[in-house]
């Protein structure tokens, strides 16, 4: 059976913490992702516990009425518990050494990881189309693991919203960018 999932990173939010809300254009983004979405035939929805994350897909998971599945393994990555204002360059390191591992943080190869099993999770369940919501860093470590040239720049290059979708077919997986 062929499965897809749709790696969608959250839309443009006020802030970085668990309870940071969308912002006026993130909830018009949330709506459009919505119409976006509305022609995938989606049986099952799975989001980062997070607030932007979950309100980027509550207006879809109305109108299709699928309910929200929360899951903590999507939530963001944290690369450090201390603030550095280099953060940017730690962020780019990281994802040349994967086992880098910062003060309070988790690495790179520890974050895809928990969010790797989210994915072998879908593909072991009976739902045919999932869509996961994440965000910009596990988004991209996820995007990572099934193209090791993705890296920094992809990540910078990412959008608020961002669509993804992996095509399953047997062992096999496809990626490929599906958001404008």
């Amino acid at each position: 059976m062929v499965k897809k999932i749709y790696l969608v990173r959250h839309c443009q939010a006020k802030g970085q913490s668990p309870n940071a809300s969308l912002t006026p254009l993130g909830f018009e983004q949330s709506k459009e992702l919505s119409g976006f979405l509305l022609q995938k035939e989606v049986d099952m929805i799975i989001s980062s516990p997070y607030l932007r994350a979950v309100d980027s897909i509550k207006p879809f998971a109305e109108k299709v009425n699928v309910q929200i599945k929360e899951d903590k393994r999507l939530s963001e990555r944290v690369l450090s518990s201390v603030n550095h204002p280099d953060w940017l360059q730690m962020l780019k390191e990281s994802f040349t050494d994967l086992d880098l591992r910062y003060e309070g943080g988790e690495s790179s190869d520890e974050a895809m990881s928990r969010a790797i099993k989210v994915i072998t999770d879908v593909i072991n369940s009976p739902f045919k189309t999932t869509v996961l919501v994440t965000h910009g860093n596990l988004m991209a470590l996820i995007l990572k693991y099934f193209d090791s040239s993705f890296g920094f720049e992809e990540w910078r290059a990412l959008s608020n919203p961002d669509v993804y979708c992996l095509t399953f077919t047997g062992e096999e997986a496809e990626l490929e960018r599906v958001w404008k």
